[in-house]
């Protein structure tokens, strides 16, 4: 058994949530050397890296991979916002599961799928952390009415904006959790009371009427400004020159595997791509829909390729035109579950 003492430096992970038009994106591109994952297009006007925006959930999955595989030096990374992945998330498991909306799962059952899938997300999160690479999640915010079951009355509460079974899923996941929202002072004037102000601040710490979190002993509220934080990030992660290797553990003895049946909804599509390579560019194809052709160039995968997968299962024959087959098909087999597409392409070598 190893034991450890005293503070450790560690890469964190922050959940930013506030209204729109805050200036969330704005903020989280002062962090150290950041690369945005823009789920929701919303970061044109900003000078930043960024990643081609993902289509669905599964390609979310693949482009989070690539990065995990090589980070290209890139030391914080940012999903903006994560409220739209778990759109993308959603429309995966109905897609798969053939349902019109998580509600027709029925008796919440389609709310637990979500948050299976969103907690194994954020497990996959914790491993790009573990490169000592800074994770941001962005978030909107919403309003909630709000019961104590020891209280009479309820009242508004900020919350971030994702179903109820994800947010204490993120709020627990995070080290920091900051809530942005703009500062509005009542003054009287001439006996009537006004509203003034407008500045912008984040609030760390918990309140009744918001969610927020620090370790770091920061005060309640701060300007929404990077440099009140910048500190906490300056510090370079690195594993201790005296920190003692950790013995070697014996092989285990290899057994054929037991299958553990579980909800294709429920899993995170985080395919088994070989190492980084540079993507092979797929050549243009009139009629595929844009979807289907972003996951194709991320993995490499050309047209040929999925047409004879796709003939091998028998679905249509090889010289079947890719924008002749039917849209359900495309969006119901092939993105839904597009990491087995990649494994069968990659196992068959086609």
């Amino acid at each position: 058994m190893q034991i450890s003492k005293g503070k450790q430096q560690r890469a964190q992970r922050v959940v930013v949530y506030g209204p729109e038009g805050i200036g969330k994106s704005t903020f989280a591109s002062k962090f150290p050397n950041p690369l945005f994952v823009d789920t929701e297009g919303g970061t044109d006007q900003l000078d930043i890296a960024r990643t081609e925006k993902p289509q669905s959930w599964a390609m979310l999955g693949q482009i989070l991979q690539h990065f995990n595989l090589d980070q290209q030096g890139f030391k914080t990374l940012i999903i903006d916002t994560i409220d739209w992945a778990e759109l993308l998330c959603i429309a995966h498991i109905c897609s798969e599961a053939g349902k019109a909306g998580i509600e027709d799962f029925g008796y919440g059952k389609g709310y637990t799928y979500l948050a299976e899938s969103f907690g194994k997300f954020l497990n996959f999160l914790n491993e790009v952390r573990d490169k000592g690479v800074n994770v941001v999640l962005l978030a909107h915010a919403q309003m909630r009415k709000f019961e104590q079951p020891d209280e009479t009355g309820a009242y508004d509460r900020w919350e971030l904006k994702l179903s109820k079974k994800c947010v204490p899923l993120v709020k627990e996941w995070a080290d920091m959790v900051l809530f942005a929202n703009y500062k509005t002072l009542v003054v009287e004037v001439d006996g009537k009371k006004k509203a003034q102000g407008g500045q912008r601040v984040m609030h760390v710490n918990h309140h009744p009427c918001w969610d927020a979190k620090n370790r770091h002993g920061l005060p309640d509220e701060l300007p929404f400004e990077y440099g009140k934080i910048a500190h906490l990030f300056t510090v370079s992660v690195q594993t201790p020159a005296s920190a003692p290797a950790p013995a070697p553990v014996p092989a285990p003895v290899q057994q054929a595997p037991v299958p553990t049946p579980e909800p294709a909804s429920a899993q995170y599509p985080v395919p088994a791509i070989a190492p980084a390579l540079a993507p092979v560019p797929v050549p243009p194809a009139d009629g595929i829909p844009p979807q289907l052709m972003q996951l194709m160039s991320s993995a490499g995968i050309t047209v040929d390729q999925v047409q004879s997968v796709v003939a091998q299962r028998g679905y249509y024959t090889k010289d079947t035109p890719i924008c002749n087959y039917d849209p359900k098909f495309i969006d119901g087999v092939l993105v839904a579950a597009w990491d087995k597409v990649v494994e069968a392409i990659r196992g068959g070598n086609n």
